[in-house]
């Protein structure tokens, strides 16, 4: 009996550990997923507050009390219009770029007037020419 638990616990640990690297391959933070040599990939996003008549405010302007800088001031976030290094992979970074404009539009009550945030990502993965996606928070509710 205590060989046959030996045997299940190692083979629960053995797949447990598979799947880990499994994961490191398919998830955009690659935690389990250490590499040796990174990407020398970079970024760079022009970030606006889409309001409910339509027009498109960049973020570096203050609005309703709030600073873009002050409330995503975490992995080159806060100032996304400057071109930046992707520390950990361009899926990462863009990652929690789409997570900071979620946040932001979740966080900001006394904002009465922006409908989404939308960034509009240029990207250089290695050496690859650029690519160009858009990211968007959800729609927020209640906005005249």
């Amino acid at each position: 009996m205590r060989v046959a638990a030996r045997r299940v616990v190692v083979l629960a640990v053995v797949l447990l550990q598979l799947v880990f690297v499994a994961r490191g391959y398919w998830s955009d933070h690659k935690e389990f997923a250490f590499q040796m040599f990174p990407e020398s990939s970079t970024w760079r996003a022009r970030v606006v507050r889409v309001t409910a008549d339509g027009r498109r405010v960049a973020v570096e302007r203050p609005w309703a009390g709030y600073r873009w800088d002050e409330l995503v001031s975490v992995r080159g976030l806060g100032y996304p219009s400057v071109r930046h290094h992707a520390d950990a992979g361009l899926d990462n970074q863009l990652a929690f770029l789409d997570a900071a404009l979620d946040w932001v539009a979740s966080h900001t009550p006394r904002d009465r007037e922006t409908r989404y945030l939308e960034a509009t990502v240029r990207s250089w993965h290695n050496a690859d020419p650029p690519r160009v996606e858009v990211l968007r928070s959800g729609v927020r509710e209640g906005v005249r």
